[in-house]
């Protein structure tokens, strides 16, 4: 490790390469997240419940593959480094599993339509994280200064932005372009499996990593070093919040097309509110980085957090039919989103180096395995948790719903994510890392490397 500062300033270069691959990443996830529900639910006709269900189960398997597959690259040794070998290899699979969740057979029933959800969700999840995970890594390892990182993860969530615009915004549009439904939501799959290799690949050979930020390979074996990361208190801060936060903004994200479409009767409309929403969060990326050069992440996350969830509960409070006032609201959470966008994966690299004076290892790997499956986890119990609310509620597709249907979608979609998530702020207004103890970490890292012998 160095302590020269300037060292660890990046070049726009290298900013901009690192942000393709949020493209590619971030446009899968949105595409299931804002639709794989809806299209079950509406389009192949599949028990809400049972698809509630099936997802459950296949990102369960994220139990086992984020984790590991995190200790695997801290463990890999290759000419392309311990990362960039996964981006390589792993982007034309992911594309290939992605378009298999839009193609189910139309033949399919009973048993089969449930086990062919769970087989594609498990492939999905598999090359999403194989991808994702050693992706995400290479934080850390291009820069050590706290406002940096900042601001290197500032710029990957323009291309996470960008990627969430296509995922919210295009697959509705693209699936509208041919004879069926099926079809259409098919090609979806297909095009956008394309375009996110293309991305990944535009970083993993665009990007040159510093060697020495790397770190030599884990030699703790896999419950060890899994262990080791529950015995850091910052970093259990960050998984609870993570959980509260993660399951209510799936919540929502997976309601917004059932609110907009039989609450406020504004389905043509899904496009542009979607657009609106990722065009604000996109914006406003810059305003949450110069909020955290001032103040200490933790608490500006919150600040962030408060005003999305704080706005979204306020629809509760529309009455049906359309009107204006949604577009305020998308543009307020929007405001408050783009710090979620921002703040957890600038803070999870200083949780690192925490690690590392316990440890005396570099496990970025391990740490963004388990927080990959925390917020996968997270997602899943809101998948679960909004599949079940709208068999429990009465939810009938393709026809207006009930009084007790359009109570629970409200419900869902407004005041109970933001009663979660302010249950969770006091995690982030008290987190125990702030500008000046990163300082003091690093420097004490400077001192056990020197000891060690380790420049």
């Amino acid at each position: 490790m160095t302590s020269d500062t300037s060292r660890d300033r990046l070049g726009i270069a290298t900013k901009v390469f690192y942000l393709f691959g949020d493209i590619g990443i971030s446009m899968c996830i949105a595409a299931v997240a804002f639709f794989i529900l809806f299209f079950y639910a509406d389009v192949a006709h599949v028990d809400p419940a049972l698809v509630g269900t099936a997802l459950l189960m296949g990102k369960l398997w994220d139990a086992v593959n984020d984790p590991f597959f995190g200790w695997l690259t801290d463990r890999t040794k290759s000419r392309f480094g311990r990362r960039k070998i996964y981006l390589y290899f792993g982007a034309v699979p992911l594309g290939i599993s992605f378009v298999l969740l839009w193609s189910i057979p139309e033949s399919l029933t009973g048993i089969a339509v449930i086990l062919w959800i769970v087989g594609t969700f498990l492939l999905y999840y598999t090359f999403i994280t194989v991808v994702g995970i050693p992706y995400y890594a290479m934080t850390p390892e291009l820069t050590r200064d706290y406002d940096e990182r900042t601001s290197l993860t500032t710029f990957r969530m323009i291309g996470g932005t960008l990627g969430y615009m296509a995922g919210a915004a295009f697959p509705p549009l693209i699936a509208g372009l041919f004879m069926t439904s099926r079809i259409g939501w098919q090609m979806m799959g297909a095009m956008f499996a394309a375009f996110a290799i293309l991305c990944v690949y535009v970083t993993a050979f665009g990007v040159k990593q510093r060697k020495e930020l790397e770190g030599p390979p884990s030699e703790l074996p896999p419950f060890r070093s899994l262990l080791a990361c529950f015995k850091n208190r910052p970093f259990n801060f960050l998984l609870i919040q993570g959980v509260m936060t993660g399951m209510s903004f799936m919540l929502v994200m997976s309601y917004m097309a059932f609110f907009l479409t039989y609450q406020m009767n504004m389905k043509s409309k899904i496009p542009l509110l979607m657009t609106l929403l990722l065009v604000t969060i996109g914006v406003f990326l810059f305003f949450w980085k110069w909020l955290t050069d001032r103040w200490a992440k933790g608490p500006v996350y919150a600040l962030g957090l408060f005003i999305a969830f704080g706005s979204t509960a306020c629809t509760f409070l529309l009455p049906q039919g359309e009107t204006p006032w949604i577009y305020l609201i998308i543009f307020i959470a929007g405001f408050g989103f783009s710090a979620q966008w921002v703040l957890p994966w600038s803070i999870l690299p200083d949780v690192i180096e925490y690690d590392e004076l316990m440890t005396g290892e570099r496990r970025e790997g391990m740490y963004y395995g388990v927080k990959g499956f925390i917020g996968k986890l997270s997602d899943a119990f809101g998948l679960f948790l909004g599949g079940w609310i709208l068999k429990l509620f009465g939810f009938v597709p393709e026809v207006a719903q009930s009084a007790t249907a359009l109570l629970g979608i409200r419900l869902f979609f407004g005041p109970v994510p933001a009663i979660i998530t302010f249950l969770s702020l006091p995690f982030l207004i008290w987190f125990p890392i702030n500008r000046k103890t990163h300082r003091e970490i690093l420097e004490k890292l400077i001192i056990k490397r020197k000891e060690r012998g380790i420049s």
